[in-house]
């Protein structure tokens, strides 16, 4: 009987930290994510910041029902990388519930973003008026730059 404890409690040892682990909360990945999209008629300058702490810092103007010529387009893009890079240290955290890939609003069942831990890449959902979800996928980034749709 002694040894068929000291068996189980060698085994019950073995598979605590994986238990444990199994058991904890996911933690969001830390970093910095920007992009931009143009498509059907909606053109989006977005940046996420994921702190140490578990905040999320996430800006994301848009333009809907764009039409014109591509200069006035180019316009537009400009103004959405303006706005962003000028209203980003206003941007305050906020809490997001992770599951280790989808972020959503604290109790909420919409996705919010979804991250893909193989390529590091977020995608941001956005819920414009409504109309279902505008996917943007944002590349990680060391530091942001003046224009989020420039690859880099």
């Amino acid at each position: 009987m002694g040894r068929t404890r000291g068996l189980l409690a060698a085994a019950l040892i073995a598979v605590l930290p994986q238990i444990l682990s199994a058991c904890s909360k996911p933690v969001p990945p830390v970093g910095k994510w920007e992009g931009g999209t143009e498509r059907g008629g909606t053109l989006v300058a977005a940046r996420v910041e994921i702190l140490a702490g578990g905040g999320v810092r996430v800006m994301a103007p848009d333009i809907t029902n764009v039409m014109g010529p591509r200069e006035q387009i180019e316009r537009l893009r400009d103004r959405l990388a303006s706005d962003l890079a000028t209203n980003w240290d206003f941007v305050k955290p906020r809490m997001f519930d992770f599951d280790g890939r989808i972020f959503r609003k604290p109790g909420g069942i919409a996705p919010q973003m979804e991250w893909d831990k193989a390529t590091n890449q977020l995608t941001l959902d956005l819920y414009i008026g409504t109309r279902p979800a505008f996917p943007v996928t944002l590349r990680p980034v060391d530091s942001f730059h003046d224009n989020p749709f420039a690859s880099g």
